[in-house]
């Protein structure tokens, strides 16, 4: 299947494109490089563009001959979210809407979507299920929320067929641990952590340690991005009889921030400073996803669970790129 891939330069939508080739697809990677890499797509095609430009994008859905879609594209820093809420509202909803619009206009009908826990706000129940209250604290998660909504009235019309995957904290390097993360700044605790053992960063914060879980530290959901990769194609593959699908994706038992940490510490062999703060506003104890109806729809079972495992191929990819993609 010809595959148009979103962000496609960026850390899950590179592994996404790689993950595509492998299993014999024809990926067309679409970017702005505003955040993605150039240097991590490698033997697909790629557009450098932006979602707003609704003739490129027409152009490159016809002259592709593009079959499905699959969106990475948005913007996903949370606080970035709430010091600039109308950047995300036009990257994350106006510029998904242009892209339905050339999709429609294409006729072009499957889309998988990149969206996020996020959707649930503060859940008042863990595992998180997919059908718990959709009550999004914070604009990154309300534009997400907002594109969902989208799909599913544009799937009324006949003119859509639809995959969204929720999940947490994506981690790891993919496609045999040549695909890192490589965000710029960095925000996410793994390969904030990894900087710290590498003498990138001074130090690691954990924020609170008086919650109501094992260690005291929050407890997170994580999940390889090879496994969430695959959700996505066996996704992609379901749309042809199906209109719309929903799905958590996670580990469900979760690892703690100290878990986390002196994982990290194991795998690299080295120590490092750990600073103990208070918490911060809106964390919330435990957030974990409950995947049972991908499991079972999907078929789709982690293929690695194990933290140090996720942490060491993370591990390896920073050590062979210690100043991220060349680009």
């Amino acid at each position: 299947m010809r595959v148009l891939v979103c962000g496609g330069a960026g850390y899950i939508g590179s592994n996404m494109t790689a993950l595509l080739a492998t299993e014999g697809h024809e990926p067309v990677v679409f970017d702005d490089l505003s955040t993605g890499h150039r240097t991590a797509v490698a033997g697909a095609e790629f557009v450098r563009g932006n979602l707003a430009d609704f003739e490129l994008l027409l152009d490159v859905l016809s002259r592709y001959n593009i079959e499905a879609v699959m969106h990475f594209a948005a913007f996903i820093e949370v606080g970035e979210s709430i010091r600039a809420p109308l950047k995300y509202y036009r990257n994350n909803v106006s510029n998904t809407q242009t892209l339905l619009s050339a999709m429609e206009a294409a006729n072009v009908i499957r889309f998988v979507f990149s969206s996020t826990a996020a959707v649930y706000g503060t859940p008042k129940t863990v595992p998180v299920t997919e059908d718990l209250p959709k009550e999004p604290i914070n604009p990154y998660g309300q534009t997400k929320l907002a594109v969902e909504k989208m799909c599913h009235y544009q799937s009324e019309t006949g003119k859509l067929r639809y995959a969204l995957l929720r999940y947490f904290n994506t981690c790891g390097a993919g496609a045999n641990s040549t695909l890192g993360e490589d965000h710029r700044p960095e925000s996410h605790l793994i390969p904030l952590t990894i900087q710290a053992a590498m003498g990138k960063r001074s130090e690691i914060r954990i924020y609170g340690t008086d919650y109501d879980t094992p260690d005291g530290t929050c407890v997170r959901d994580y999940i390889h991005v090879d496994d969430l990769c695959r959700a996505h194609l066996l996704a992609l593959a379901r749309l042809d009889g199906h209109r719309e699908s929903v799905y958590n994706l996670g580990n469900g038992a979760g690892y703690s921030v100290r878990e986390v940490v002196d994982t990290v510490k194991a795998v690299a062999g080295k120590d490092f400073r750990v600073v103990e703060v208070g918490r911060r506003t809106g964390d919330p104890p435990v957030l974990t996803s409950d995947a049972t109806k991908a499991k079972s729809e999907l078929g789709w079972t982690p293929q690695v669970p194990e933290l140090e495992k996720m942490v060491s191929t993370s591990w390896q990819w920073h050590n062979e790129n210690p100043d991220g993609y060349p680009d």
